[in-house]
């Protein structure tokens, strides 16, 4: 690994903050979790900057003295909450190591300024949206949430020079043409419909390139390149309109890795490692050729194909059929739901189950009220793959957890 990131890899072992093993936390347990942290640090502070739909407060840590304004927020999607976790391992490393010669040079050079959980009502469901149904990324034109305006109201306060936009995205995601599960995807967004490569999208574009490098040793052939497509709504794309050199982080899937903790560990070294070459200027020298040759984010693939079954289903004939499933949470395999049923050889999934001579069962979540079968895209899995057509001899039970 390069120097910094085994330092970095180092530190977040001693760093990182315990009780966030899951990546479903509420809103005061992550701030309960972070108080003590936070009111033991005379390096940061925390202020209440505004509260969310249902009066959850929206809180701003805030570290250091130097002349370039850093804002990074994370979980606007209130299911999006690996950055979360590493935002308070960074502020662990921060309050528990002031005279690491990171944590040094950072205060003397940077204005940081760091948004969690801006989305707490989202995600104390774990949905994308807030308490009404608003995505708060599709809002910075209209600013009709609480939250929406009160991110807008930080940044024209602190008028950043980087942004740092961080999400998570669905590890359905493949690296471009290739079968490998994208880890992180990165993105220097654009800021108008002509795609324009200003000086400070340039810059954003070299940031980018040394998150590459940074966690490449981590996730070494699933980064990507996020797609550029300009929206106009997004708060990502209109910081950049407004001034600020923005990097899109997007935490994607990593096998074996449920709860997003080796991917947590990935974004503390990504974004350690950029804010250190903001901090020195040596994000200038970056060569561009990492970010441009980033592979994009290819296609999506599907979780489950229960292929060459035969279906049984209440009220109906038995009959050959594939089943192809996704589920709610990708990672966790929770809530499966039918996407479509019928001849699906050309469908793609991460698992496909060879069914044939075998009998896909239908239990009880599909039997209508009137007896009849409701089975079909959109409808809850409540699913057997057995030997026998009763369902009694069970290979595979994909149902409600």
């Amino acid at each position: 690994m390069p120097n910094l990131t085994t330092e970095l890899c180092a530190l977040h072992e001693v760093a990182r903050v315990s009780g966030l093993d899951q990546r479903r936390f509420a809103p005061d347990a992550y701030w309960t979790t972070l108080d003590p942290l936070l009111d033991g640090s005379a390096a940061l502070t925390c202020e209440r900057v505004g509260a969310s739909a249902e009066g959850r407060p929206l809180r701003m840590v805030s570290f250091g003295e130097g002349e370039v304004g850093v804002l990074a927020w994370s979980q606007m999607h209130g299911d999006e909450s690996t950055a979360t976790m590493a935002l308070a391992d960074i502020f662990s490393l921060i309050a528990g190591h002031p005279e690491n010669a990171l944590v040094r040079t950072l205060s003397r050079r940077l204005r940081l300024h760091f948004l969690p959980m801006l989305n707490p009502d989202g995600a104390a469901r774990f949905q994308r949206h807030n308490a009404a149904g608003i995505d708060v990324n599709r809002d910075a034109r209209r600013l009709a949430t609480p939250e929406g305006r009160a991110l807008k109201s930080v940044h024209d306060r602190i008028r950043p020079d980087f942004g740092f936009n961080l999400h998570d995205q669905s590890p359905r995601f493949r690296v471009g043409d290739s079968d490998r599960m994208a880890a992180i995807a990165l993105l220097a967004p654009v800021h108008n419909d002509d795609g324009d490569v200003s000086e400070r999208r340039r810059a954003a574009m070299r940031v980018c390139g040394v998150v590459r490098e940074a966690i490449e040793p981590l996730v070494g052939g699933h980064v990507t390149r996020y797609d550029d497509a300009f929206n106009r709504r997004a708060f990502g794309d209109l910081m950049g309109a407004w001034g600020a050199s923005t990097i899109l982080i997007e935490s994607g899937g990593w096998p074996g890795d449920r709860q997003k903790q080796h991917l947590r560990m990935a974004n503390f070294v990504g974004i350690l490692s950029a804010l250190a070459a903001i901090a020195d200027g040596s994000y200038a020298g970056v060569d561009l050729a990492l970010y441009d040759g980033l592979p994009p984010n290819g296609r999506m693939v599907s979780d489950l194909l229960l292929a060459g079954g035969t279906l049984i289903a209440p009220g109906l004939a038995p009959m050959v059929a594939d089943v192809l499933i996704e589920y709610d949470d990708p990672l966790t395999r929770s809530g499966p739901t039918i996407v479509e049923v019928g001849d699906l050889g050309d469908q793609e999934a991460h698992e496909t189950v060879a069914a044939d001579g075998l009998f896909v069962v239908a239990g009880e979540g599909h039997r209508a009220p009137d007896g009849s079968a409701r089975i079909g895209p959109g409808v809850p899995a409540d699913l057997v793959v057995a030997r026998d057509p009763a369902g009694e001899v069970v290979v595979r039970r994909i149902g409600p957890n």
